[in-house]
C-alpha cells in the first residue's frame, strides 16, 4: 500500500491551477525528494497530500484513505520550512517540545516513563540529547529542525514530510542535516523532502520528482541529472544550488 497517492489532482486558489493533473505515490521506505522554482505548487501539494486542502479534481490518499479524512496524524511527521516564528512564543523545553509526539497516543492519560523513554530515544537518535533541558527559542535553525524531527520520532511517525528545512541552517549543520534524514531513512523511514537545493536532492534522495504546476520528472537522480526536465521545469539557467544563473 502506498502511503501518499495521488491519481490527477488539481488545485488552484483562484480560476487558474496551481497544482494541474499531478499523480504521484510515494511507498514505504523511499526517499522522495520534490523541486522545482518558486511559486511552482510544491507547498501546495504538501497540503493536498496532506489532507489540508481538497482537491478541484482528483484524489488524495493517505495510507490508502482520503487524505482530509485521515485520522492517524501522529503517522505523519510534518517538519514545516521555518519553525523560528513559531517558537518564539513557545518558551519550553526542547524535551517537552519532543514529548508532544506523545500526546496523539496517550489522549486524556498522563505522560509515563515509557513516554519520556521514547522521548529520550528519539533526541538521542537526532543527535540532541545534551540540549534536552535548552528552551527550544535558544536553539540555531539547525537544531531546532532536529528537535522537530524527534518529536515525530517519539509520535512513532512512519512517514517524514519536510518542506524546505534548511532554509536559514549554516552550511555545516545542513550537510548533517542530510546525514541524519539518510540515516533515518536507511532505518526505514519513509521521506518525503521538499527542498531548493538541487544538487542535496540528487545527491541525498532515491527518487526525485520536478514539479511546475504540473510534473516534469519523476525517477532516478541520475536519470534526472542526464534529462532536460531542469531547463524545462524552471525555464531559465539553474545552479544545483536552485540558484538562478544570468542568460
Amino acid at each position: 500500500m502506498a502511503l501518499i497517492d495521488l491519481e490527477h489532482v488539481s488545485f488552484g486558489y483562484t480560476a487558474s491551477p496551481v497544482v494541474e493533473d499531478v499523480s504521484m505515490t510515494v511507498e514505504a521506505g523511499e526517499y522522495v525528494g520534490l523541486i522545482g522554482p518558486n511559486g511552482s505548487g510544491k507547498s501546495t501539494l504538501l497540503r493536498l497530500l496532506l489532507g489540508l486542502h481538497d482537491p478541484d479534481a482528483g484524489t488524495a490518499e493517505l495510507f490508502g484513505h482520503p487524505a482530509d479524512a485521515f485520522a492517524e496524524r501522529e503517522r505523519v511527521g510534518y517538519v514545516a520550512q521555518d519553525v523560528t516564528e513559531n517558537t518564539k512564543r513557545m518558551p519550553i523545553t526542547v524535551a517537552e517540545v519532543v514529548l508532544m509526539g506523545r500526546f496523539p497516543h496517550v489522549g486524556f492519560g498522563r505522560i509515563d516513563a515509557a513516554d519520556r523513554r521514547l522521548a529520550r530515544e528519539a533526541l538521542e537518535t537526532v543527535g540532541i540529547e545534551h540540549l534536552a533541558e535548552r528552551r527550544i527559542t535558544r536553539l540555531s535553525g539547525g537544531q531546532r529542525q532536529r528537535a522537530y524531527i524527534a518529536r515525530a520520532l517519539a509520535g512513532e511517525a512512519d512517514l517524514l514530510v519536510l518542506d524546505e528545512p534548511t532554509v536559514g541552517v549554516d552550511a555545516e549543520s545542513v550537510e548533517a542535516f542530510f546525514e541524519l534524514l539518510e540515516g533515518l531513512n536507511d532505518d526505514g523511514m519513509t521521506v518525503l523532502l521538499v527542498e531548493h537545493d538541487i544538487g542535496a536532492v540528487l545527491e541525498h534522495a532515491d527518487r526525485v520528482v520536478c514539479l511546475n504546476r504540473e510534473v516534469y520528472f519523476d525517477g532516478p537522480p541520475a536519470a534526472f541529472a542526464d534529462s532536460d526536465a531542469l531547463a524545462r521545469a524552471y525555464g531559465t539557467n539553474v545552479r544545483r544550488d536552485g540558484s538562478v544563473t544570468s542568460a
